[in-house]
C-alpha cells in the first residue's frame, strides 16, 4: 500500500548516567515519512512515528543491560538472508528472542509481497480506466463532429467563399481544427486532474420518475434552437393560469344559464355580511333588498332570523333556521329496537319515617347480598348499591337521604326510581313523614310497595297500618287494591325474601328493559368534591354501557372517565344498565338529578356545557322562574296554568283539615287548587323543594319556616304566605282562583244625542251639531249611529267640542259638536247612542 523511506540508525545508547545524580532516558520513537498511494495515480506523504521496544538481558557480569538494536537488527543489504540476523551480538540473545526475530522477519516479507501484488493490480485497474475514458472521449468527439456535419446539410445555401491564405500562416480551417484539438486535450487533462483531487465524494444524480419527460441533453446551439426537431415546453404557471381561466368561464356560464339554489343555515342573529357569504351573493345586493323592504342596514349590522328568512327566500335559496339550543339536538341518541333490549335490574328507593327502621331495613337488605357476604361486608357506601340474590337476580337500591333529594331529582326532570318501598312501623302506624313520602311517590308517578316493619314487636298491629293507609288512597291487596304490602322485621331478618320477591314481581310487571350496546346514559345521584380525588359523582346507568375513557356530559359539566368504582369499592372497567357506579375524572361538580350522556368527542362536550353554563348564568341574573304569587297570576291569565298548586302547613290537624276542605270546595270544572302536600308542623326545606318542583307556593297557618327553608325559598323564588285567620286563606285562594277565570264584558248605557245639523270642515271631515236629549256623552266612549231606529254604524267618538273647546263630557239639555273616528256618513235627524264597555271579574261561588 505504501512505500516506506527507511530512516537511518539513530544510534541510541543504553540507559546510563551522564552526570552523577541524574538519570536520563533516550527516546524510543523514530520519526519517518510514508508515501500513501491512491487511485488514479494520486499519492500523499504522511509522517509516521515508530515506537521501538527496549530489550534487556543479563551481561557478562550478571547485571541487566539494554540490548543494542545495532547489534540485533540485520543489515539492510542482508535483510533477505535470515541467518544474517544472528550476526553481531547474537550471542547475547535468548532462544525465545531469536525465534521472535525470525517470525517478525517472515511476516515482514509476506506483507511486502502482498503490498507489491496489490500495487500491481492497482496499476492494471488504473490503466483499464484510462483506456475506457479515452474511448468515451473519442465517441463524444465523433458525435459532435456528426452533429456539426448534419447542421449545414439540413440547411442548404450558398457555399462559403474560400478564405485567403496569408503566406507564412496556416489556413483558418486547419488552425481552428488545431485549436479545437488543443482545447479538447486541455479539457480532458483538467477533468482528469479534478477527478484525481476529489476523494470519497458521492455525486448526487437526480432520479427521473416514470412518465416524466426526458430533459434536454447536450449543448444548446443555434442550429438546434432553429430546428423543429424539439418543441419548447410550456411552463407550469402558464398551464395553471389557463386552467383557472377555463374554470372561471364555466362558473360564469353556469351562473348566467341557471341559478344555483343553496341551503342557507340562519341562526337566531346574523350579520348582513355573513348572510351574503352563506348565500354566495354580493353584500351590495343584500343591502339593496333590505332597502326595498324598508330596512336601512349596513354590511356589519345584525339581522334577526325573520328578516334573514325573507332575504333568503327573495334570493331563491332554501333556509334552515337553527338556534343555540340545537347543540343539544341528538345528544341522547334515538330510540332502541326491541331486539336490542335486554332486562335490567329495577331501581328501588326506600322512603319512610326516620324512626320506622328504614336504615335497619337497608342494612338487612344489604346483608342478603351474595357478593357482600355478612352484614358490614360492603366496604364503601356510595349512595347506591346493588344486591345480587341467590337466584341470580339483581336489585339496585338508591339511598336518598330524606325526601328532599328525591324531589330535587324530580325537579330536574330525572326519573331515577322505578319502585318506591314505603317503610311503615307496625307499632307507630302512619306518621306525618310517612304521608309526606306518599305524596312524593305519587307526584313521581311510580308504584309503591308497603313494607310493614317491626312486626316482631308485641304491640305490632299491621292491620291498623293497612287501615290508615286507606285514608291516603293507598289500598293494599288485602283490602282489594293493587298495592303490595309485605310484613318484615329488619331486626329479626324475617320477611326480607318476600319483600325482594315483591320487588321482582313489580319489576316484571313494569317490564324494565334497556339496550346495553350503545353509549351510556344515566343520572347523577350525588356529587361531591374530595381532596386528592377531585370531583366524584355517583351515577346510575339507565341504558348503554359506561366504559373507562368515555367522554360524557352531566348537566353543565363534562369529563372523561378516569376510573369506575362499584358499590364494593373495587375498580371496574365498565358499568351496564341499572348499575350504580362512582365516576372520577369530572371537570366540575354537577347537581343531583342531572342527566349524564356519553358523547363522541371532547369538542361536542365543550359545546354543550358552554351553552348550558351560559343559560344557567342568564337564569341566575334574571328573576326567579318560579316567581311570586302575583307573577303566577299573570301566567294563569295568559292561559299557562289551569290548576293552582299549593303546599299547606298548619299548627294543628283541625286547622289543616278545614283549610284543605275549603280549597277542595273552591274548585270548578275550569279551575281548581292542587294540594301538593298538607301536614302539621313548621315549613322545612322539603316543602320548599316540593313547591319549587311543581311551580306552586306555600301556605303557612300559624307556623313559620326555619332558616334553611327561608334561604332556599329566597334563592329559588318560592312564595311563602303566612296566615293566622282561616278566612284570609280562603279569601286569597278564592281571589287567586277567580283570577284564573276569564272576565265578563258588560255594556253600560250613557245617553242619547240627536243630530240637528251637519257641518263639513276642512282637514276634519263632517261634524255633527247635536243636542243631548238623554243622559250624557263622554269623549272616547263607544257610540252607535241610529237611523230610523236601525243601527248603521258602531265605533268610537273621536272629538267632543262645545264652543270650539274640547270637553270631556256634555250633559243632558246642552248642545255640542261630535265627530266619529273613520266614519263620515252622518245625516241630519240621526240619533247617536253613547255607551261604555266594562270588564266584570267573575267570582267563585261560595
Amino acid at each position: 500500500m505504501s512505500d516506506t523511506d527507511d530512516t537511518k540508525d539513530t544510534g541510541k545508547k543504553p540507559l546510563r548516567l551522564k552526570r552523577p545524580g541524574k538519570l536520563e532516558l533516550n527516546k524510543t520513537v523514530d520519526a519517518g515519512m510514508v508515501k500513501q498511494s491512491f487511485s488514479h495515480g494520486r499519492s500523499k506523504m504522511v509522517a509516521v512515528e515508530v515506537k521501538k521496544k527496549r530489550t534487556y538481558a543479563p551481561d557478562a557480569g550478571g547485571k541487566m543491560a539494554q540490548v543494542s538494536e545495532n547489534s540485533a537488527a540485520p543489515a539492510p543489504q542482508a535483510a533477505s538472508a535470515p541467518d544474517a540476523m544472528f550476526s553481531g551480538h547474537d550471542d547475547n540473545l535468548t532462544d525465545g528472542e531469536r525465534l521472535a526475530r525470525v517470525k517478525a522477519l517472515e511476516d515482514a516479507k509476506i506483507r511486502a509481497a502482498e503490498e507489491e501484488k496489490r500495487r500491481a493490480e492497482e496499476e492494471v485497474r488504473r490503466a483499464e480506466e484510462e483506456k475506457l475514458r479515452a474511448e468515451e472521449e473519442a465517441k463524444r468527439a465523433e458525435e459532435e463532429a456528426r452533429r456539426a456535419a448534419e447542421a449545414p446539410a439540413s440547411e442548404p445555401g450558398p457555399a462559403p467563399e474560400p478564405m485567403p491564405v496569408v503566406p507564412g500562416e496556416e489556413p483558418a480551417a486547419d488552425k481552428g481544427r488545431d485549436d479545437k484539438k488543443a482545447k479538447k486535450a486541455k479539457k480532458a487533462k483538467t477533468d482528469k486532474v479534478e477527478k484525481s483531487d476529489k476523494t470519497e465524494r458521492v455525486a448526487h444524480v437526480p432520479v427521473r420518475s416514470r412518465g416524466e419527460e426526458r430533459r434536454r441533453s447536450g449543448k444548446l446551439t443555434i442550429s438546434s434552437m432553429l430546428s423543429d426537431s424539439e418543441e419548447r415546453q410550456r411552463s407550469l404557471a402558464s398551464v395553471r393560469r389557463k386552467r383557472e381561466k377555463e374554470k372561471q368561464q364555466q362558473v360564469r356560464a353556469r351562473a348566467e344559464g341557471m341559478k344555483i339554489v343553496r341551503d342557507v343555515v340562519v341562526p337566531e342573529t346574523i350579520t348582513v355580511q355573513e348572510l351574503a357569504n352563506r348565500m354566495a351573493e354580493r353584500g351590495v345586493d343584500v343591502i339593496r333588498s333590505l332597502m326595498k323592504m324598508g330596512v336601512m342596514a349596513t354590511i356589519n349590522q345584525t339581522l334577526d332570523a325573520d328578516t334573514a328568512e325573507l332575504i333568503v327566500t327573495e334570493f331563491g335559496h332554501n333556509i334552515q333556521r337553527v338556534s343555540e339550543s340545537d347543540v343539544e339536538t341528538g345528544l341522547s341518541g334515538g330510540g332502541d329496537k326491541d331486539v336490542d333490549l335486554k332486562s335490567r335490574p329495577p331501581v328501588v328507593t326506600v322512603m319512610g319515617h326516620v324512626d320506622h327502621g328504614k336504615t335497619s331495613l337497608l342494612d338487612a337488605l344489604r346483608a342478603t347480598d351474595v357478593a357482600g357476604g355478612e352484614a358490614g361486608g360492603i366496604t364503601q357506601h356510595i349512595g347506591a348499591y346493588q344486591v345480587r340474590l341467590e337466584t341470580g337476580a339483581k336489585i339496585t337500591f338508591v339511598d336518598t337521604p330524606g325526601h328532599a333529594a328525591f324531589t330535587d331529582m324530580r325537579a330536574r326532570g330525572a326519573k331515577v326510581t322505578d319502585i318506591v318501598v314505603l317503610v311503615v312501623a307496625a307499632d307507630d302506624s302512619v306518621m306525618p313523614q310517612t304521608i309526606e313520602a306518599i305524596h312524593h311517590a305519587k307526584a313521581a308517578e311510580v308504584p309503591i310497595i308497603v313494607a310493614i316493619n317491626k312486626c316482631d314487636k308485641p304491640d305490632a298491629n299491621p292491620q291498623k297500618v293497612r287501615m290508615e293507609l286507606l285514608q291516603h288512597e293507598i289500598v293494599v291487596e288485602e283490602m282489594g287494591g293493587d298495592v303490595l304490602a309485605v310484613e318484615v322485621s329488619a331486626k329479626a331478618r324475617t320477611g326480607l325474601d318476600k319483600l325482594e320477591e315483591a320487588i321482582l314481581l313489580q319489576a316484571e310487571i313494569l317490564d324494565l328493559k334497556a339496550n346495553p350496546d350503545r353509549p351510556a346514559e344515566g343520572f347523577i345521584i350525588e356529587a361531591k368534591m374530595e381532596q386528592g380525588r377531585g370531583s366524584v359523582a355517583t351515577a346510575l346507568v339507565q341504558r348503554g354501557t359506561l366504559r373507562k375513557g368515555d367522554i360524557f356530559v352531566a348537566g353543565a359539566e363534562w369529563g372523561r372517565v378516569r376510573a369506575l368504582i362499584d358499590d364494593h369499592g373495587a375498580p371496574i372497567d365498565e358499568a351496564g344498565p341499572g348499575m350504580p357506579v362512582e365516576i372520577l375524572g369530572m371537570n366540575g361538580t354537577p347537581d343531583a338529578g342531572d342527566v349524564m350522556v356519553v358523547v363522541g368527542d371532547e369538542g361536542r362536550a365543550r359545546e354543550v356545557t358552554e351553552y348550558r353554563q351560559r343559560k344557567k348564568r342568564e337564569l341566575r341574573t334574571t328573576a326567579a322562574n318560579r316567581g311570586t304569587l302575583e307573577q303566577m297570576f299573570e301566567r294563569i291569565k295568559e292561559g299557562q296554568a289551569q290548576t293552582l298548586p299549593v303546599v299547606v302547613k298548619a299548627d294543628v290537624h283541625g286547622s289543616l283539615e278545614a283549610i284543605m276542605a275549603a280549597l277542595d270546595k273552591m274548585g270548578t270544572d275550569e279551575v281548581k287548587a292542587q294540594i301538593l302536600h298538607g301536614a302539621v308542623g313548621g315549613i322545612n326545606e322539603s316543602d320548599v323543594i316540593l313547591a319549587r318542583a311543581s311551580g306552586g307556593f306555600i301556605i303557612g297557618f300559624n307556623v313559620r319556616a326555619n332558616a334553611q327553608a327561608r334561604d332556599l325559598a329566597k334563592r329559588d323564588g318560592v312564595d311563602i304566605r303566612y296566615y293566622s285567620i282561616i278566612y284570609d286563606v280562603t279569601d286569597d285562594m278564592r281571589k287567586a282562583l277567580s283570577g284564573m277565570l276569564a272576565p265578563t264584558l258588560k255594556e253600560e248605557f250613557l245617553g242619547y244625542a240627536q243630530i240637528r245639523e251637519v257641518f263639513s270642515i276642512t282637514k276634519v271631515g263632517k261634524v255633527a251639531g247635536c243636542m243631548i236629549t238623554d243622559g250624557m256623552v263622554k269623549r272616547g266612549a263607544k257610540v252607535r249611529l241610529l237611523r230610523d231606529d236601525v243601527v248603521i254604524h258602531e265605533g268610537e267618538l273621536s272629538q267632543l267640542k262645545r264652543f270650539k273647546d274640547d270637553v270631556k263630557e256634555v250633559k243632558e239639555g246642552m248642545e255640542c259638536g261630535m265627530s266619529f273616528a273613520h266614519y263620515d256618513d252622518i245625516k241630519e235627524g240621526d240619533v247617536i247612542e253613547c255607551f261604555e264597555v266594562i270588564e266584570v271579574a267573575r267570582q267563585l261561588e261560595g
